[in-house]
Parts: structure tokens; C-alpha cells; sequence
């Protein structure tokens, strides 16, 4: 029996989320709406209740041609004739379970890691369910959540077994809605495998109309997220003199186009960030209610969202904002400031990037090191700090995390490291005096997410405009007549963008003989 696994619905019979309402008419409209699986899932009726209820909706969905599991109880598979079990690392054994049932009953297991995953693959469970994605009230017993990238690491697992009996399919779980089915199903997916489907609780169960939740869910994981759409993969370069080459189209472009560049930062750099994104020729919007976003996404513009001041009530407006410009294809720009300072920023990190896709994502050393996962030791406020870390191993992370995310990744430095998990750039410019001052790793974002609003197909393209405008005008500033320190900085910095704009608009491209950029190998 061949199964669809691309909507696999897991029952919920608390009050909670069913209420008052049938559970076999919530399934039967589900199944309707699309669902390709169900499991009844009932960890507190007894035993006599569980059959019962199972014998219901087993006539249901055999009557749509859809397989029934049963959550652990291999006992009442049996006694309703359903077509399999999912069991937990903390149930039934796989072996016991494959014994008690006949060769073609379907045995799920529930992974978390990729010995799981590879110790259930090899025992010959059909299908795993991979999880938990994010935290969720339906699942009091969670493991770890592992997120997309933890799912990621057991696809790329699975991918590259060589002993597997048969194919095993895969579904996740935990957390699942409409708001992020189709980032998850992208952002999950490794190089030579992605999910067979997703498995949800409470985005049908307690939705009002089960059949209207599950055509909607159907459809978007059927469909390729807003977000990955203009972006095709088109590669337009890949060493670094094809690159710099398509920089000055790509600034006379922002003049010409004006794009919104909406920035949810801190008050400290409003002013600073507002002036570069005019002096680029971008149009700033300093808002930072995440209420306005849904009609600020629809300008064509971008986002950044600056991690200045991670309040609950801020990280709550960022995701809003976040997830109104990933369901109409605008670019976001993540600035995780300050992410290695405090536990407390560490933890907003980690909700922000459970919360939305992230087009670019840009930082430090130690801020993409919290990104990643780790971080070597106390970041000391917003600085970067002392660094002890090699170029390449700096190169191969900001390689593995923009493979991880599918997005492309900055790490800010004496030597900028820039990579879209593919390609990977070194970028030696700028001056000393951008350290000296407030907020110009701030408004590189901003310019950086002015520019990809421009050039969405090659979104390193973009971010390597916007870093040589920045940085280069950063070196000709500091040299200019009169810039005696930080504080006449600025200014002269401000009027060499505007500057170099201007010469893109001319098509004058002399300034970016200065460029300073080398691919590198960071495998």
C-alpha cells in the first residue's frame, strides 16, 4: 500500500482543543479537506473507550481510502483491524511491535536525534516522525526541539545511508500551522532529500472549520513558500570578478527603484540608519509596530529587524512583522545584535529564528556563533570582541549556517566573511573608523537589506553590493579632507554614499576599482 504522507493528522480528544464537538465528524471533514493520514492519539480513555472510538474512525477512513494508526496501543490495532501503529523511543519496541503485527501493518517511530532515526530506519519502521519542531501544549513530553535545522541533520543522515532495507518516509511534527508549513518544509530540506509531509494537532482539530484547515495546509505544503519564490537560484557569478562586476547595476537599481526599506531597530541608530538608507537611495521606514507591517510588506520593500532591544513585546512585534513579509516574498534581514551578551538574548534568538525565514542574516563572530548554535565565550555588550578563531574556520561556518538556513549569511570583521552556502566570498574592505562609531554594523544592515530588495534572484549578489558600497565609501570617507575622527566621520561617510549613487546613476563605476574581494574554498 502505497502511502501519501503530505498531511498526517494526529487526534486530540481534550477539551482543550476538541470541546464539545465529535471527534469522528472533526476527522471525517478533515479527510475531506485533504488529510492523507490519521492516528488517534488518546492517552487517557480506557481500554474498551480507545476500541470503541478507534472502530468509528476506522469506517470513516476506510470509507476514504485513508490509513488509520493508532498512537502506541498495538493492542487496539489489533482489535480494530487498523492499518498500523506510531510508537514513542518510550513505548513498545519496534521489533515487538513488527512481531506482534502482521508484515504489512505501518510502524512509525517518533526520533529526535539521528540515532534514533538510524537505529528505527535499520529495525525497518516505515516511516519516522521526525520531531519536535517547535514547542507546542499538545506534547507535554518533549525530548528536545530540534527545529528545522536538527530535522535537516537526520534528512542529510537518512540521505546518505547505504544499508537501508527501504525507503523510510519521513513527517514532522510539533508546532505545525499555516504560518510556517511551507518554511519548515523548506528550510528542512538537505541537499538530497526533503519531507514526505508534516503532521498536525491543533491547526485542524481545533480549527473552526477541520476541512477548510486541512485545503489550506494542503495547499501551502503543495506550494513553494512567497519567500523562495523571486529567489530561483539563479546563480549570476561565481568568482569574485563575475560578482563585482553586476555590483554597479545593482546600486543604480536602488536609485532607480526607491525600494522600502522598513527597519525595526533600536532608537539609537533610527536617525543614523534613516540617513544612509536616503543617501543610498532607498526610502526608510522607522516602524517599529508590528500592526503596520502586513501593508508596509505589500510596498515591495524589505525588512530588517535589529535586535538592539529584545524585550518579549519586541521579539512578539518581530515575528509578527517577520511572518507579514514571508507570506508576500519580502526579503527579511536578521541583525542578532548583542546575541552573546546575556542568556536573555541568546533565548531571543532562538525564538526569532523558530518565528520566520530570514533572506539574510548578518552579525559578528560571536552573534552568527549564537546563530549557529554555540558561542565560545561572553560577548562583551554589542562589540565583537577579541577573536581567536582562524579565517577559514570563520569561512566554514558562515558556509554551513547559510546551508542550514538556505538563506545568505554575513559575518562582520576586519575581513568580512559572506556565503550563501555555496559560494563564499572574503570582502577586505572598510576602515577602522566604522568601529569607532555607533551603529554602522546597524546600517550596513539597513543598506544591505535596501539592496536585496532590488535583486532578489542572486541575494549574495545583493548583500556584496551593499557591503562594497558601504565599506568603500566607509575608505574614502576616512581619508577625506578635514575627517580627523569619528565625529567628522560621519558626515563625510554619509555624502560619499550619496556620492557613489550617484556615479551608479551615471554609470560610472570607478569606485569599485577599490573592491577588495576573494572567493574562498570553505569546505
Amino acid at each position: 500500500m502505497l502511502i501519501d504522507y503530505s498531511l498526517y493528522l494526529v487526534t486530540d480528544s481534550t477539551d482543550a482543543l476538541l470541546g464539545q464537538r465529535d471527534l469522528v465528524k472533526v476527522v471525517e471533514e478533515a479527510i475531506e479537506g485533504g488529510v492523507t493520514v490519521i492516528q488517534y492519539r488518546d492517552k487517557t480513555s480506557d481500554t474498551a473507550d480507545l476500541i470503541r472510538t478507534a472502530k468509528q474512525l476506522h469506517a470513516v477512513t476506510q470509507k476514504h481510502g485513508v490509513p488509520l494508526l493508532i498512537n502506541d496501543r498495538v493492542d487496539v490495532v489489533l482489535a480494530v483491524e487498523a492499518e498500523g501503529v506510531h510508537i514513542g523511543q518510550d513505548d513498545m519496541d519496534l521489533a515487538t511491535a513488527r512481531k506482534l503485527l502482521s508484515p504489512k501493518a505501518i510502524i512509525g517511530v517518533t526520533c529526535s536525534s539521528v540515532s534514533e532515526a538510524h537505529a528505527a530506519t535499520l529495525g525497518g519502521a516505515n516511516y519516522l516522525g521526525i520531531g519536535t519542531m517547535f514547542a507546542t501544549s499538545t506534547k507535554l513530553n518533549t525530548k528536545s526541539i530540534i527545529g528545522t535545522a536538527g530535522t535537516r541533520v537526520i534528512l542529510e543522515h537518512l540521505a546518505a545511508m547505504t544499508e537501508l532495507p527501504h525507503r523510510v518516509a519521513t513527517v514532522v511534527i510539533g508546532g505545525i500551522n499555516a504560518s510556517n508549513v511551507q518554511r519548515v518544509m523548506y528550510q528542512s530540506k538537505s541537499t538530497f532529500r526533503g519531507l514526505d509531509g508534516v503532521a498536525v494537532v491543533s491547526a485542524i482539530v481545533a480549527a473552526q472549520s477541520p476541512k477548510d484547515a486541512a485545503a489550506h495546509l494542503l495547499e501551502l505544503i503543495k506550494s513553494p513558500p512567497a519567500f523562495a519564490g523571486p529567489f530561483t537560484g539563479k546563480v549570476k557569478g561565481r568568482t569574485a570578478e563575475e560578482l563585482v562586476s553586476k555590483v554597479q547595476n545593482v546600486v543604480k537599481q536602488v536609485g532607480l527603484e526607491v525600494p522600502v526599506c522598513h527597519n525595526m531597530t533600536n532608537t539609537v541608530v533610527q536617525n543614523f540608519a534613516a540617513n544612509v538608507a536616503v543617501a543610498i537611495g532607498a526610502s526608510p521606514c522607522m516602524a517599529n509596530d508590528a500592526g503596520e507591517a502586513e501593508d508596509l510588506a505589500q510596498l515591495g520593500g524589505s525588512l530588517v529587524i535589529n535586535m538592539g532591544t529584545p524585550t518579549p513585546d519586541a521579539i512578539s512585534n518581530y515575528i509578527r512583522a517577520v511572518q507579514a513579509y514571508n507570506s508576500c516574498g519580502g526579503p527579511v534581514l536578521l541583525d542578532p545584535v548583542g546575541a552573546g551578551g546575556s542568556s536573555l538574548r541568546r533565548e531571543a534568538v532562538k525564538k526569532l529564528m523558530a518565528g520566520g525565514y530570514f533572506d539574510i542574516i548578518k552579525g559578528n563572530e560571536f552573534e552568527i556563533g549564537v546563530v549557529w548554535g554555540f558561542s565560545k565565550s561572553q560577548q562583551r555588550g554589542v562589540d565583537s570582541g577579541k577573536s581567536d578563531t582562524s579565517l577559514a574556520e570563520k569561512a566554514r561556518l558562515v558556509k554551513k549556517l547559510a546551508a542550514r538556513e538556505r538563506n545568505v549569511v554575513i559575518m562582520t570583521g576586519p575581513v568580512d566573511v559572506i556565503s550563501d552556502g555555496d559560494r563564499t566570498f572574503l570582502v577586505r574592505n572598510g576602515s577602522k573608523l566604522l568601529g569607532q562609531i555607533t551603529g554602522s554594523g546597524c546600517t550596513l544592515g539597513t543598506t544591505v537589506a535596501a539592496f536585496v530588495a532590488v535583486e532578489k534572484e542572486d541575494k549574495l549578489l545583493a548583500a556584496l553590493a551593499g557591503i562594497l558600497m558601504f565599506e568603500i565609501a566607509a575608505e574614502y570617507a576616512a581619508v577625506r579632507p578635514g575627517v580627523n575622527g569619528p565625529g567628522t566621520f560621519v558626515p563625510a561617510f554619509i555624502d560619499v554614499l550619496n556620492t557613489i549613487a550617484g556615479q551608479a546613476e551615471a554609470d560610472d563605476s570607478k569606485w569599485l576599482a577599490s573592491a577588495k574581494v576573494e572567493a574562498v574554498d570553505a569546505a
